[in-house]
């Protein structure tokens, strides 16, 4: 269980004392990763679309949004993986796989995250709120598609890279064609990660029948991997050409495929343990890509 500091659980009634540990796995709040390869996309068209250092008032609003709409994308994963997560052994402890969150309670978390990274969105403008409501969607439907179609990987893409269409109208009052490209790069980055992570849970999602690229691509999973990566560096150096970055990006981006090729050396065993760190290993892809921009777009 997390640990919470007494003096603030000894403020709140009874009830919440005992539930905040329980939302707070259930939110993955223990787990920035998710969050994080959430945020530097976000972060990266902010910084694009305000050719440097957005306003402050909108970063605080994307970053606490980007942390709500994770948290509750975590929480209806779990709601729609109810019948999946007790057999698999990576997430049978989850707080809804054992019982201790009734199905009511997600439920109820996951709207009122989500009306509150609303409201957030309702300071920004009319054509932001709208991309959110198509943002909205997404997340609340991605966690269902691992019954219907091998590609959840890909939506999942169309999700965590919804904050860049976004994030150029909130500064922009526009959606440029180059905004477009970076979610392309980005939907390329997402599908490859997120196949690394359903490397780790394959033989058991194959077996409770469960869906994934991981299976799809079977024995060709690494050469798929190669094309996603390979596909998401070419389109992120267009992408720079495109806006006239300078040197300092492709710097980043060389640093960047560098941590891709050292996630091929830790995955090529297939094995859960190094797949699951060649997925985590992409945060500190997001990290210097961001770096990157942030430099070359110093004046």
């Amino acid at each position: 269980m997390p640990e919470f500091r007494p003096s603030l659980l000894d403020h709140l009634p009874p009830h919440w004392r005992e539930r905040l540990p329980v939302y707070w796995l259930l939110v993955r709040g223990d787990r920035p990763i998710g969050w994080l390869l959430l945020l530097w996309p976000t972060w990266w068209a902010l910084w694009l679309a305000a050719d440097g250092l957005p306003p402050l008032s909108t970063l605080a609003i994307f970053s606490i949004g980007v942390w709500l709409t994770r948290s509750a994308g975590c929480v209806v994963n779990d709601y729609a993986a109810r019948w999946l997560d007790p057999q698999v052994e990576r997430t049978k402890a989850r707080p809804l796989a054992t019982g201790a969150v009734s199905p009511r309670e997600a439920l109820w978390l996951f709207v009122t995250m989500m009306a509150v990274a609303f409201g957030l969105v309702c300071l920004t403008n009319p054509l932001t709120i709208l991309l959110s409501v198509a943002g909205l969607f997404l997340a609340a439907s991605y966690p269902f598609l691992k019954r219907y179609t091998y590609l959840p990987q890909v939506y999942l893409g169309l999700a965590f890279g919804w904050g860049i269409p976004m994030a150029y109208a909130a500064v922009q009052d526009t959606v440029p064609p180059l905004a477009w490209l970076l979610f392309l790069g980005n939907l390329l980055w997402t599908t490859g990660y997120d196949t690394w992570y359903a490397m780790v849970d394959r033989d058991d999602d194959r077996r409770l029948g469960a869906k994934s690229t991981a299976i799809l691509f079977g024995e060709l999973d690494l050469i798929a991997l190669g094309i996603l990566y390979g596909g998401f560096l070419v389109t992120m150096v267009l992408f720079g050409q495109r806006a006239e970055l300078g040197f300092n990006y492709y710097v980043g981006l060389a640093v960047a495929a560098g941590f891709i090729g050292y996630q091929f050396a830790l995955g090529r065993d297939r094995s859960r343990e190094h797949c699951f760190a060649a997925f985590r290993n992409n945060q500190w892809v997001g990290l210097v890509v961001f770096l990157g921009i942030v430099l070359a777009l110093l004046h």
